[in-house]
């Protein structure tokens, strides 16, 4: 089982278990864009402007059966675009990429990230979310589970690396063959980045040559797991324990790693969005050093879609929904961690809903995709006027760094079919 629909210098380290300490904030926030398709990854280019990718909403193409083998298939289009946010407008600058989705278009696997490196060339992640054998042979030659080089004044790209087949002739982590990456950075001439569906990291050249994966994720032993009620509409009906069914004490769950950032150490932070029944206070953020093994940096959280550091070495974490999303509920949370491991909810709910990515500005404000299982409703937010007072908090464990889709749990609704290959703004 993996992710259905629904992403170097050492310094000296310390595990602490402590009273950590939490703040309660109260933050802002504006919506500079509206009526994204399923909005994921958001970066800043070097010329200062926003740039957004939309996953879309497939389309009426050849179809694969979603990784779980029960449910609707997801069917392919090229309703996937990146859309420009400058001077408080928006406009799409790339459209007719790749989009894999249910048929009311939600669960949406497509453009998913977007990076800039140092002279400003963009790259984008493409996910895919299913097993890489069924792609060629259902979907034709297609970019889905790829990294792609885009040309934005010709509305064309070209191929860099291809992770789907990767796993599929690979499979670092020896589980089911699946294929789904959310997020990625640049780091120097390197490429690296996250497939939620095959456990793993990867590192490419941004020539395209030397993929290989750095580490896999283990899968996480839960005890006594909380499964959704008999009959709860889920993306993994065979694991939800029928009327009467004895529910087992322990169950090994998917690791589900989503996004990948580079800390101030020179090591990589990777977050972990798990796998079903997606445990409350369940997910981790992972450090990968130069040795290629995962250590847990920071625990007690739910269900974790992006990661991001600012200059002066404070994480944010942003959580997908505060509950097992298969309660229904999406709110979701912005969470500051300092280097000393104090945390700070810089926004909780109050309209953060199902949040897909996020990342600092120069001005030092938060830029959230929020409503990223929502086609048509997607927006992207500016979290402001940040204000915290420390206050007690339960324990938690941090390794402290010494001085420095679930879119198919929602009610179907109508979307607007793209118009020529692409989605058209509200």
């Amino acid at each position: 089982m993996k992710l259905k629909q629904l992403t170097i210098t050492f310094l000296t380290f310390c595990v602490a278990a402590f009273s950590g300490i939490k703040a309660a904030s109260a933050a802002s926030f504006s919506v500079i864009a509206d009526g994204l398709y399923s909005p994921g990854g958001l970066s800043f280019s070097p010329d200062g402007n926003l740039y957004v990718t939309e996953a879309g909403i497939g389309g009426s193409g050849g179809c694969v059966p979603p990784s779980s083998g029960q449910g609707d298939s997801l069917c392919y289009g090229k309703s996937g675009a990146v859309t420009k946010i400058e001077n408080g407008k928006t406009e799409r600058i790339l459209t007719g990429l790749p989009s894999l989705a249910l048929p009311d278009g939600t669960g949406a696997a497509g453009p998913r990230d977007i990076k800039f490196d140092a002279q400003g060339k963009p790259y984008i992640l493409i996910g895919y979310g299913a097993n890489p054998t069924f792609r060629d042979r259902n979907l034709g030659n297609t970019d889905l589970g790829k990294i792609i080089a885009p040309d934005f004044n010709t509305n064309s790209w070209k191929s860099v690396a291809d992770l789907g087949n990767y796993e599929l002739a690979n499979n670092p982590d020896g589980g089911d063959v699946d294929s789904n990456p959310l997020g990625f950075l640049i780091d120097g001439n390197k490429l690296v980045a996250v497939d939620a569906g095959a456990n793993d990291l990867l590192s490419v050249n941004t020539d395209g040559r030397n993929l290989q994966s750095i580490t896999a994720f283990s899968k996480d032993v839960l005890t006594n797991p909380v499964f959704p009620p008999s009959g709860t509409p889920s993306n993994e009906p065979a694991q939800v324990p029928s009327e009467g069914e004895v529910v087992r004490s322990q169950f090994a769950s998917q690791a589900v790693p989503s996004s990948v950032a580079k800390g101030p150490d020179g090591a990589y932070y990777i977050s972990q969005f798990t796998g079903f029944p997606f445990p409350e206070n369940g997910a981790k953020i992972y450090r990968v050093g130069a040795d290629g093994k995962p250590t847990v940096y920071a625990d007690g959280f739910t269900q974790l879609t992006d990661l991001e550091f600012d200059t002066k070495g404070n994480l944010y974490a942003l959580q997908y929904a505060n509950q097992s999303a298969w309660k229904g509920d999406f709110d979701g949370s912005v969470i500051k961690i300092a280097p000393d491991g104090t945390r700070t909810t810089l926004l909780s709910g109050d309209g953060l809903e199902s949040p897909s990515a996020l990342t600092i500005g120069a001005d030092g404000a938060v830029y959230v995709t929020n409503r990223g299982d929502r086609p048509g409703d997607g927006q992207v937010l500016r979290i402001e006027n940040i204000k915290s007072v420390p206050e007690p908090n339960s324990a938690f464990g941090v390794l402290a760094i010494a001085a420095f889709g679930v879119g198919c749990l929602h009610k179907k609704r109508a979307i607007k079919p793209p118009i020529n290959g692409a989605v058209a703004l509200k």
